[in-house]
């Protein structure tokens, strides 16, 4: 199992401290505080120091932590800020992301993801070197529940032909945004939910290179479909193992689910997906933790992996 952070080359985002159920993190030139259940330790600095260093910090409001308000509440403004503003990715792909202070604790990006926006973009970059070897047209990557599209931006970005898909159609607009402020073009937009654009893909043929899944634990979609995460994922996965291509492809998995871990993520995958002692195309499976090391060097764990390529 693999622990992996965040690239030093990443100077738009540092994660300042952690502790007291907070993170303390600054995106560009914005610092703000956010709740954070994982962060059980205390805090390096002192409440003076986040106070200080703050241009605004979140409160959770009545209905926080439950379903469906999980991350429900308003921002308390500290100091003079913009309501929106742009950080840069300058990783292996490089990309722009408009920032905002929503009406929950997100701001338009999970930076933790960066790791696996490295491999999405260097998977894709070595598919579309091959097929430009073997003049066929650019590899297909699909991303369900892209939100506001950092892994889209990165397919993208090495070449690919690429489907976003999120049931918010709010997101979505957002999404575009950001390819435009990336001078990047021709990504394809569905606003649609997940496990029905899956299975009607499965039912045309049709064929992806690359697949990348970020499901909630509970959500819904844009005509009230009710997403259960555990009710309804090995389902969705055994679809997507239907519609990913049997080689020359790959697929990234991304939980967030606090009772999730990295060997049960594996084992989804490799049950949906038929991987377990059969004979067939060889194949890598990795999987382990995304997490943020802040600038004390306390590691805040956030999300689990799990990565196919065959």
């Amino acid at each position: 199992m693999k622990l992996e952070f965040p690239g030093g080359s990443w100077k738009n985002y540092e994660l300042l401290d952690s502790g007291n159920y907070e993170k303390l993190e600054r995106f560009g030139g914005v610092v703000m505080a956010r709740p954070e259940p994982k962060a059980l330790w205390d805090k390096s600095l002192t409440e003076a120091d986040w106070a200080r260093l703050c241009h605004t910090r979140f409160v959770p409001g009545a209905g926080f932590g439950k379903a469906g308000k999980e991350d429900s509440g308003t921002w308390e403004r500290l100091k003079k800020m913009d309501d929106q503003w742009y950080i840069r990715y300058d990783g292996g792909p490089k990309f722009k992301l408009r920032l905002g202070l929503t009406s929950f604790k997100h701001v338009g990006v999970f930076p933790e993801q960066a790791p696996n926006w490295e491999y999405i973009y260097a998977h894709t970059a070595a598919l579309v070197s091959k097929a430009k070897a073997e003049g066929a047209p650019a590899p297909k990557v699909l991303n369900l529940f892209a939100y506001t599209g950092a892994a889209s931006l990165a397919a993208k970005a090495a070449g690919a032909d690429v489907t976003h898909l999120d049931s918010v159609r709010q997101v979505v607009t957002w999404a575009r945004t950001n390819m435009e402020e990336s001078r990047l073009d021709g990504i394809r937009w569905v606003v649609e939910d997940a496990l029905k654009f899956a299975k009607r893909e499965l039912k045309r043929g049709n064929k992806y290179q690359g697949i990348i899944l970020d499901p909630p634990a509970y959500g819904h979609g844009p005509d009230g479909e009710k997403w259960k995460l555990d009710e309804l994922l090995f389902g969705l996965l055994k679809t997507v193992a239907g519609i990913l291509a049997p080689n020359d492809s790959f697929m990234v998995l991304n939980l967030y689910s606090n009772g999730y871990s990295a060997t049960l993520g594996e084992t989804l995958v490799k049950e949906a997906f038929r991987l377990g002692g059969k004979a067939g195309a060889p194949y890598e499976l990795e999987s382990g933790e995304l997490a943020l090391m802040d600038s004390f060097g306390k590691a805040l764990p956030l999300s689990i992996f799990v990565r196919l390529a065959r």
